[in-house]
Formats: C-alpha cells, structure tokens, sequence
C-alpha cells in the first residue's frame, strides 16, 4: 500500500480551537520507519471521514472537517513493520502550519528509533510551544516521552512496553490502564488498533460528540474506550502539577460508581479532607462531587448510546438511586434528558434520514 507523493501544499493558517464547531484543521500524520502501517492509515481515513461519510451515505452536503497531510522526517520513502512502503507528501520541515499532530507506533527497536528521530523531537518541541496538538499511537508515546513534554503529565502506552518506559521515563505518569490519556494537548493511546479510538476521541474534541458518532458509525466504528472499564471519556482536568490530586483524580475514576466521600478520599491519598477539597478546586476547576457527577453523566452517555439497557439501570449502574435527580443532574450536563439523548444518538444508522 503507497500514499502517492504530491507536491507540498501551501495551507490557510487556523488556529487551533476546541470550542470550533466549523472550522478546518490541519492534521500531520507522520509515519514512522519499520512501524506498523495501520497506525498511519486508521488516522487517515478517521479524520478524512469527519464530516464527509457519514453525509454523504444520508445524500447530504458533505463538510469536511480535517485536513490532512502525511510527512516522514526527512520526506522520503517509509518502510512499515511488515514491508509494505508508504511514500509521505512533505518532510516535517515543510510543514508551514498545523494544528494536531499525530505520529505513528514506532517499530520494535525503540533505542534506533528515537536516535532516527533526533530531528524530529526538536520540532515536535516547537510545535508544542506554537499551540499544536500532539497524539501519540501506542509505542509513539516514546518520543513524546524523549522531548521531555510529557515529564508530570499522564500518559499510556502499549502495556508490554508500559514497564520499560516508566523506567526510561519515570518523570511521566504512566497509565497503561487507559486506552486514551489527555494532559496539556498532549494526547496518548493504548495500543496498534487504539490509533481508531484516539483519532475518533479528537474528533469529538475539536468537532463535538455528535460528529464524533456520525464518523464512528459510518466506519462501523464504536466510539472510544478510555480505560479497561469500557466506560466514556473522563473529565480530564486542566494541566496541573499536583501529584496528590493527581492521584485523588485516578481515585475517583476507579471508584465513582460506588461512591466515595470526602474522608475516603483524603485518607487514600493522605490529605486532610479540607486541604484536600482546597486544592482539588485549585487543580481542576471542579469540587470532587462535581467531578463525580462528571464522571457518571459521561458513563451514562455511552451507556445510552451503545446498549439497550433502561434508564433505570442506567441510572443504578453509575451510582445514583433516585432516578429522578439523575434525570435532573444528566439534562443539567448534556441539556437534554436521558431518554431524548439516546433516541437522538443511539438511535443513528445508515438508513435513517431522521435529523
């Protein structure tokens, strides 16, 4: 399979924006030498989908919503894991503007790879400090890793090379119970076939969840997993270097469905409960019961959208009793109930035309 080479494209600056629901972003793919292939095209087609497949299979308009180009470090030919030869469009130094970054599983030999890659973790440090998007697939994790970028931020990565890393890297919180991690648009997923759940997670990031859905049912995709819980995306803080709430963060989505009060949390990470409720605020904006809420009304969405189980059990299952509040808390957080959610979600398919 080749990527046929173009000439290098002179692109219309965007800012990167996640509150942008219109807007055309540029996304770099850069493949990575004896890596696997896969983690190069499921990005691809992902984003050339967004807004394009799912309307085009309804007759409607098609807008896309990514553009996207593919670039090696010196811009010549790439040789994939199994031989197959991908041929990028551009170098990474032709590449005059971006707003997401994606960079490929590298191969097997990691210490060759990054030594390969001295040229590329300058200009993913450049991109960074210019506002870019960064995503890393599986083993790729390792040059964010080497830039230093992710040094006290979370991070995942395939779980057979998750031991080796925290040694090479123990500046990084690794979290390889975690397909997807978010920290300081620094972007990380799980595994090889992971590249489908990150590329569909910033797709909703940058376009909203019900693009997101539209793409992920056109492939016959399911929408991302963000940890071995199956449940939805967690409410991510914004970037902190607090260890401990860091930690009462990891805490709280481990346990939301069964409940954890204040006092249970301060002694899990040895905080009193008022220091703790003090800085949790001051790290991510939120009181941990807001947090809690977070979690569960996100649980419940994907809940909604891919099952056929009652609100109800819903309702039980993410660790409210009355059902009536959850109602209230979940309108509260999507602005619309349970019930009109999944039959405006749930309910997508190929051949429906119901808006």
């Amino acid at each position: 399979m080749t990527a046929r080479r173009s000439r290098p494209v002179r692109r219309k600056r965007v800012a990167p924006a996640t509150s942008s629901k219109r807007g055309v972003l540029d996304v770099t793919v850069v493949i990575l030498p004896e890596g696997y292939v896969s983690t190069a095209i499921a990005p691809l087609e992902v984003f050339h989908s967004a807004g394009v497949l799912w309307q085009s299979l309804r007759g409607d308009e098609p807008e896309p919503r990514f553009r996207v180009r593919v670039a090696s470090v010196d811009g010549g030919e790439v040789r994939g894991m199994c031989g197959l030869r991908l041929l990028p469009e551009l170098s990474i130094e032709a590449i005059e503007h971006t707003d997401v970054i994606v960079l490929t599983a590298s191969g097997r030999n990691l210490a060759d790879q990054i030594a390969r890659g001295t040229r590329l973790l300058p200009w993913l440090r450049e991109w960074h400090a210019r506002g870019a998007y960064i995503a890393a697939i599986c083993s790729g994790a390792v040059f964010l890793a080497e830039t230093g970028l992710l040094d006290g931020r979370e991070a995942t990565t395939h779980w057979g090379v998750a031991e080796d890393f925290r040694k090479r890297y123990p500046k990084v919180q690794w979290r390889p119970e975690q397909f997807v991690t978010e920290d300081g648009r620094l972007f990380c997923s799980g595994g090889v076939y992971a590249a489908a759940d990150l590329s569909l997670h910033l797709v909703e990031k940058f376009c909203g969840r019900e693009i997101a859905l539209q793409c992920a049912k056109s492939l016959l995709l399911s929408m991302p997993r963000h940890s071995q819980a199956g449940y939805a995306a967690v409410p991510l803080s914004p970037p902190h270097s607090d260890p401990q709430i860091r930690e009462a963060e990891a805490y709280l989505q481990a346990n939301f469905p069964r409940g954890v009060s204040i006092d249970q949390l301060a002694r899990a990470v040895s905080m009193s409960p008022r220091n703790l409720i003090r800085r949790f605020k001051a790290a991510t904006g939120r009181l941990p019961g807001e947090y809690v809420q977070a979690l569960r009304v996100a649980a419940a969405r994907e809940l909604l959208e891919g099952g056929a189980a009652s609100v109800q059990e819903i309702c039980t299952k993410i660790g409210y009793e009355d059902l009536a509040f959850f109602r209230r808390i979940f309108k509260r957080h999507t602005g619309v109930g349970p019930a009109e959610y999944r039959s405006r979600y749930a309910s997508m398919s190929f051949d429906s035309h119901a808006g």
